[in-house]
């Protein structure tokens, strides 16, 4: 069993901005070799997430009002009244959805079904510089 990994960055708007990271993940999976196994995706951070999704404009932007109906932008927050960043929210949705995902690899492929895509959604309440870490187990 290999264990082989890369942390890139992304660059992101905010405020629940989804980045599609299939093509990267497959990419270090590719660098891999391997045939069979595990990758695992994570964001380094307390407000961004790592899910699945159909990457396409339209349920991009059912997800990000979902987001802010399930956990508003202006929720009132001990967080943000204690550090005075008024982004409790975004740790809020962040803790939600979870830092990272983990998808099977056969035959040196990420098994991800037809319109399922590995996205990076940055709930922050600005622009970030994002580290994400995808490492292969096979």
């Amino acid at each position: 069993m290999k264990v082989h990994g890369k942390t890139i960055t992304v660059n992101t708007r905010g405020f629940s901005d989804i980045v599609n990271l299939g093509t990267e993940v497959q990419s270090v999976v590719s660098d891999s070799g391997a045939d069979d196994g595990l990758v695992t995706v994570t964001v380094i951070g307390s407000t961004a997430s790592v899910t699945t999704m159909e990457y396409e404009p339209a349920l991009v932007e059912d997800m990000r009002e979902l987001l802010e109906k399930l956990v508003p932008r202006n929720i009132p927050s001990r967080h943000s009244e204690t550090w005075g960043d008024d982004n409790g929210f975004s740790h809020m949705r962040a803790s939600l959805m979870g830092p990272g995902i983990t998808l099977p690899v056969a035959d040196g492929r990420v098994l991800t079904g037809t319109w399922q895509q590995i996205v990076l959604v940055d709930h922050d309440n600005r622009p970030r510089r994002r580290e994400v870490r995808i490492q292969v187990l096979g």
